[in-house]
């Protein structure tokens, strides 16, 4: 029971009903645990969307290096992933649709870094300083997997990275669409016959002018004005690029949570 004043951050009952059971337990023998681990998530969700510092956390919530060490914690033993899948599911399900999609969308987003860090670099084409995300989502706009890497890297050698890493996983995927940065006939082949994605390019029509919505295409960029609502991640504040992409796996977590209660 939380005693205290209610954020709107903060997950309901129904929504923690759901979580609970798929959070790490405590580990046998020791002291008992006495950190509430549904104030650990209302933490997090909290720094995320208000884009406060880590240690600029409420005083009514547990300790800040508390909140970051499961935070941290979770992060290295693959919580945050898993959870991201397990909630997936449940939104596709409750949807009407299979738990394994079977086309995505792919698309990246350069954004500006703040501070120092690894991994970064200049998008001449954006004209920014800093860091690129290159994500694929379902045709939902439900994170399948992101990469987080230099915004001087083009999208082909994101969907590299990306596909390198997680193409084992998606194999259930029958066609991509993404945009022509990602295109090239030679690349679509090599991706296809490398990783077994078979890349559809949704180009802008011919003597198109100004901003269109385009087929498949606007659903990962929904996906981004959703990433939007939350202040941690209009900037890159990480120092590390894969706790980057932790913080999108939980601000998608928080967002699925609120659409299953």
């Amino acid at each position: 029971m939380i005693i205290r004043e209610f954020y709107s951050t903060d997950i309901t009952d129904s929504q923690w009903q759901l979580v609970e059971p798929h959070l790490p337990k405590a580990k046998t023998g020791g002291r008992k645990r006495k950190t509430s681990l549904r104030e650990i998530l209302n933490a997090i969700f909290y720094m995320l969307r208000t884009g406060c510092a880590w240690r600029l956390l409420p005083h009514d919530f547990p300790k800040w290096r508390t909140v970051y060490g499961y935070f941290q914690q979770w992060h290295e033993d693959g919580t945050w992933r898993k959870l991201n899948r397990i909630f997936r599911e449940k939104v596709r399900l409750k949807a009407g649709r299979n738990t394994h999609p079977s086309a995505g969308c792919l698309d990246s987003q350069s954004l500006k870094k703040a501070g120092t860090g690894q991994e970064t670099g200049y998008d001449g084409g954006k004209k920014v300083n800093g860091r690129k995300r290159t994500i694929l989502v379902d045709t939902m706009g439900l994170l399948l997997d992101v990469v987080v890497h230099g915004a001087h890297r083009s999208d082909h050698q994101g969907l590299i990275l990306l596909a390198t890493w997680f193409a084992p996983l998606w194999q259930c995927l029958q066609v991509i669409w993404t945009d022509s940065t990602f295109g090239g006939k030679d690349f679509i082949y090599w991706v296809e016959h490398t990783f077994g994605w078979n890349l559809n390019v949704v180009s802008k029509k011919q003597g198109q002018k100004g901003f269109e919505v385009l087929p498949r295409r606007w659903v990962v960029e929904r996906t981004f004005a959703w990433f939007g609502r939350y202040r941690r991640l209009s900037k890159d504040y990480e120092y590390l690029p894969t706790t980057s992409e932790t913080m999108i796996h939980v601000a998608m977590l928080h967002l699925m949570l609120q659409r299953l209660a």
